[in-house]
């Protein structure tokens, strides 16, 4: 935090994706590997529970890598199973595409909402993630339209940067492209590695986990919520001070931001 400037507004928000703004990885990304496999043939099936290990390593590549090391034993692979995994990684997209064409996986709660309002307000908006830009705008066209990719400034994903989370890399990335400060920002995460991710960039976060996040570590975060909330639909606290309020907005946004920058 930067302790020399506490009159520092607020300028723009930064978005995780999968899990934050879409519950994707259980009903989507799992899924998807899935039938990646299934295509090639190779016999492997990544249940909840397993997939909810794997989801310790950021990037799918990285995830089928920490598999193999991790769970099969020395005869359990194919021999050229380190070179297939770019190739089961494409695969794995295009069949995640399709399903978000189907219209399968939604934004998340209060997600749509808070976008429109910090648009109409004149805040900007960028994206920090580990998933492909090919994910992104497929998730981003099916929900929000094809001409919400636009509304981004910056959309900073998958091999864009070679450390993934929790290194700080995609959040100085998307920082550096926007030309703003830590302190100009605040993040939307979901999990432990988007936290460490985020306070090894000097960002601000507002965590909103879900069932494979509940019991992560969010030590720094600005507040914890089950969710952003609807009209109707308040969200839950899980840790910090919502002054009150019952859905994610612009003004909690800016409350939670404007105090820990002064803190």
């Amino acid at each position: 935090m930067n302790t020399q400037n506490n009159t520092t507004t607020l300028k723009a928000l930064i978005f995780d994706v999968d899990g934050t703004l879409s519950n994707t990885e259980r009903d989507g990304h799992r899924v998807a590997f899935n039938q990646a496999f299934d295509e090639y043939g190779i016999g492997w099936h990544w249940s909840v529970e397993i997939y909810g290990e794997l989801l310790a390593v950021t990037g799918g590549k990285e995830r089928m890598k920490f598999y193999v090391e991790k769970f099969l034993g020395e005869n359990e692979a194919p021999d050229d199973i380190m070179a297939k995994i770019p190739e089961l990684h494409r695969a794995k997209t295009r069949h995640y595409t399709e399903l978000l064409s189907t219209g399968a996986i939604p934004l998340r709660p209060g997600v749509e909402r808070l976008i429109e309002e910090a648009r109409q307000r004149g805040l900007r908006l960028a994206i920090a993630t580990t998933t492909t830009p090919e994910n992104v705008t497929a998730l981003l066209t099916h929900t929000l339209g094809a001409d919400s990719i636009a509304w981004f400034d910056v959309i900073a994903a998958g091999d864009i940067v070679p450390a993934k989370k929790p290194a700080p890399d995609i959040y100085e990335y998307a920082l550096k492209a926007m030309n703003l400060t830590a302190d100009d920002c605040i993040a939307f995460e979901d999990s432990e590695n988007g936290i460490k991710s985020t306070i090894a960039a000097s960002l601000q976060t507002i965590i909103t986990i879900n069932d494979y996040t509940r019991d992560h570590d969010f030590t720094g975060a600005c507040i914890v919520l089950d969710q952003m909330g609807e009209p109707g639909k308040p969200f839950h606290v899980i840790s910090g001070d919502a002054e009150g309020a019952s859905l994610l907005d612009c003004d909690l946004v800016t409350k939670l931001h404007k105090k820990a920058i002064a803190g």
